[in-house]
C-alpha cells in the first residue's frame, strides 16, 4: 500500500454546501447512538470502526505469488470449469497443467517479468488459464470489456504499456491494425475435444505447451499482478496498480472467509460466472477465488435471462452472484414460473451497484428459500470491504453488511474532515489489506484516493447501524453506474468535445428503473450549429462500448460550473429532475 502525503482543503464550493447540508438534513431521520455508547466494534477516540469478525493470519511470507496461493490450497473440488453452451469442463488437474502451459507458452514467446499483457475476453473456461499463465511468469495482466471501441483499446493499451493482447477472433484483423507495436492472439470458440483447437493457431501452440518448461519466477506479494481500470472517486478511467499481495488477502478476507460462515462444503457449491471476469467483481471471483476453495463455476459468454434460467437448471447452480439488473431479470423469470427453475439455489449475492427496497423486496417475496446477501468492495481495494450475512436474529437485505476481517472504516464528515459515529452520515473511508499500490503514473490521483496513512477516501455517503451493519447511500464522486459498469463523465465529455459543432459539455448520470442509471449530456452547440440531438448520440456511440452510449442529450446555452470552471453536476441533475 503506498503512503502519501495529502493536503485537506476545507474550502466548500457553493455545490458543497447545499450537498453538505441536504446531507446533514437526512441523517436526522437516521438511528442513532450517542458518543457514549461504545460498541466494542467502535472507538469514539478514534473514529474508527473495526470488523466483528475475528482477524485472520494473512501469509506473511515476502516472496508468495497470487498462482501459487491457489493452487496449494486442499480441497477435494473435482470440476473447476464448466462451459454452460458446451457443457465441456476443465477438472482441477487440468487446470493446473493448463496455467503451466501458458506460462511456459508465453515464455518461450518472449514475455517476461513485469511485461503487461492485455485481455480484451468475455467469460470463458480459457479466461482463467490465461490471466493465471500471465502471472505465473510473473507478467502483469489488465484486463478490458472485450465491446470496448478500439480507440478506447488504444487509450488502455497505451497507458498500460501493453505488449501483448488476447482477443476474440472476430477482433484480430482490426486490432492488428491499430495496436501498432503490440502482437494480438486470437481465442477461439469452446467447440472440440477439451476445448483445444486442432490446429496451428498460435494460442493452440501457446496452451499446449510443456508445462514442466514454465520458468521458476520468484515473485514478491508486494510486486503488480493487474491493472485494472477505475474512475476511483472523479476524473476519467485510471489504472488501479493491484499486487499479488492485494489478491491474496482478498481471497482469505473476501471469498474464503465469506465461505466459512456457512456449514457446507465448498465442493459441493456451483457458481455461476455471469459477471464479467474483466471486473474486478468476475475476477476476485471467477478467476482467482473460487478456484482454492475447489468450488464448480459454470461461466457464460454473455448475459441472457432466457439462458441463465436454463443452464441454474441444468447444472444445479447453487450461488449467483450480480448487478441490479440482473437481479430484476431474475426475480421477473422466477415469478413466471413459481421459482421451480430456481430450486438448486441456495445464495444470490448483488455487488457493484445501488438496489433499491422494491427490487429486493421483490426477490425475497418471489423466492424465500434463497439467501440473499449484498456486499461492498472498489476497485481500489481490490473488492475487500464488506459482506453481507444473515442470521436468525438479523436479516439485514438492505445493508452491505459487516466490515470483512482485518477491515477498519471511518465514516468521515467530507467538509469539516471529523470523524462520526454510528448512525450519522459521511465518507467511507476504508484501511483493508486489499488497498491499491497506487494509480499507474498518476502520483496527484493516488494521492486524492489514498491518504498519508493509508486510508482509501472512497467518494460513498453511508453511515452504519447500531449492530456494525453498513448502509451505503449516496456518492460523492462524479461515477455513473450503469448496470454495475462504471462510466467516467469525464470521458463521455472529451468525445463529446471533440465534435466540431460542439462548444462545451457536460455529462451526468440520470436514475433509470432498468439500468440504475444512464449518461445524459447537456450540450452547448456552437454557434449556427444544425447538429441534432441523434447525431451527436450517433457520434459517441461509434467511439465508446455500447454500455458508455449517451441515452439522452439535451441542447444549452451554457454549463453550470463553479468559479474554479468545475462542473456543477449536482446543478445538472436538478436540471434533469425538472424534465421528468
Amino acid at each position: 500500500m503506498a503512503a502519501f502525503s495529502k493536503t485537506h482543503i476545507n474550502f466548500k464550493t457553493p455545490e458543497e454546501e447545499e450537498q453538505h447540508e441536504t446531507m446533514k438534513q437526512t441523517s436526522k431521520s437516521k438511528p442513532r447512538i450517542s458518543r457514549n455508547s461504545n460498541p466494542s466494534w467502535y472507538s469514539p477516540e478514534t473514529g474508527i470502526y473495526h470488523s466483528k469478525h475475528p482477524t485472520i493470519n494473512l501469509p506473511s511470507e515476502p516472496f508468495l505469488d497470487v498462482v501459487s496461493f491457489i493452487f496449494s490450497q486442499k480441497h477435494n473440488g473435482i470440476h473447476a470449469l464448466i462451459d454452460s453452451s458446451s457443457g465441456l469442463s476443465l477438472s482441477y488437474s487440468e487446470l493446473f497443467l493448463l496455467v503451466k502451459s501458458m506460462a511456459s507458452g508465453l515464455h518461450h514467446l518472449g514475455v517476461k517479468r513485469g511485461d503487461v499483457i492485455l485481455i480484451l475476453l468475455p467469460n470463458s473456461v480459457y479466461f482463467p488459464p490465461i490471466l493465471l499463465g500471465v502471472l505465473c511468469i510473473g507478467a502483469i495482466v489488465t484486463p478490458m470489456n472485450p465491446l470496448s471501441s478500439l480507440s478506447e483499446i488504444k487509450k488502455q493499451a497505451n497507458d498500460s504499456n501493453a505488449s501483448l493482447v488476447f482477443s476474440v477472433l472476430d477482433r484480430v484483423d482490426e486490432l492488428v491494425i491499430g495496436l501498432e507495436g503490440c502482437n494480438v492472439i486470437g481465442v477461439p470458440e469452446i467447440k472440440n475435444f477439451k476445448f483445444l483447437p486442432n490446429n496451428d493457431s498460435i494460442f493452440h501452440k501457446l496452451i499446449s505447451s510443456d508445462p514442466d518448461k514454465a520458468p521458476m519466477v520468484r515473485i514478491k506479494q508486494q510486486d503488480v499482478a493487474a491493472i485494472l481500470y477505475s474512475s476511483g472517486t472523479t476524473g476519467g478511467a485510471k489504472g488501479v496498480m493491484l499486487t499479488h499481495g492485494n489478491f491474496i488477502s482478498m481471497m482469505e478476507l473476501f471469498v474464503r472467509f465469506d465461505a466459512s460462515l456457512y456449514d457446507y462444503p465448498s465442493t459441493e457449491t456451483v457458481y455461476l460466472a455471469v459477471v464479467p471476469m474483466f471486473h474486478v467483481y468476475g475476477l476476485s471471483l471467477f478467476v482467482m477465488g473460487l478456484l482454492s476453495l475447489g468450488s464448480t463455476i459454470v461461466t457464460m459468454k454473455k448475459f441472457d435471462a432466457d439462458e441463465m434460467v436454463r443452464v441454474i437448471g441444468r447444472y444445479g447452480v447453487t450461488h449467483l452472484h450480480c448487478v441490479p439488473p440482473l437481479l430484476a431479470a431474475l426475480t421477473k423469470k422466477a415469478k413466471r414460473d413459481c421459482g421451480d427453475s430456481f430450486r438448486s439455489l441456495k445464495q444470490v449475492s448483488c455487488g457493484a451497484a445501488p438496489l433499491t427496497e422494491k427490487c429486493i423486496n421483490e426477490f425475497i417475496e418471489t423466492l424465500p428459500h434463497v439467501d440473499f446477501v449484498q456486499g461492498y468492495g472498489m476497485t481500489e481495494s481490490t473488492a475487500v470491504g464488506t459482506r453481507g450475512y444473515n442470521t436468525v436474529k438479523d436479516h439485514k437485505y438492505s445493508s452491505v453488511g459487516l466490515l470483512s476481517p482485518n477491515v477498519e472504516a471511518k465514516v468521515v464528515d467530507w467538509v469539516t474532515g471529523s470523524c462520526l459515529p454510528p448512525g450519522a452520515i459521511g465518507e467511507l473511508w476504508l484501511h483493508t489489506p486489499g488497498n491499491m499500490k497506487g494509480y499507474l503514473s498518476n502520483i496527484e490521483a493516488t494521492m486524492n484516493a489514498i491518504d498519508k496513512d493509508g486510508w482509501l477516501h472512497t467518494g460513498d455517503i453511508v453511515y452504519f447501524d447500531q449492530e456494525g451493519y453498513l448502509y451505503v447511500i449516496d456518492r460523492l464522486k462524479e461515477i455513473i453506474k450503469y448496470k454495475g459498469f462504471q462510466i467516467a463523465p469525464a470521458d463521455l465529455e472529451a468525445v463529446l468535445m471533440s465534435h466540431p459543432e460542439v462548444l462545451d459539455a457536460a455529462v451526468t448520470g440520470a436514475r433509470d428503473e432498468e439500468a440504475g442509471e444512464i449518461p445524459v449530456a447537456f450540450v452547448v452547440p456552437k454557434d449556427g450549429s444544425s447538429v441534432s440531438q441523434a447525431a451527436l448520440m450517433d457520434y459517441v456511440a461509434k467511439q465508446v462500448a455500447p454500455y458508455k452510449k449517451v441515452r439522452k442529450v439535451y441542447f444549452r446555452s451554457s454549463i453550470p460550473r463553479s468559479a474554479a470552471g468545475k462542473i456543477l453536476r449536482r446543478e445538472l441533475r436538478s436540471l434533469l429532475v425538472s424534465k421528468l
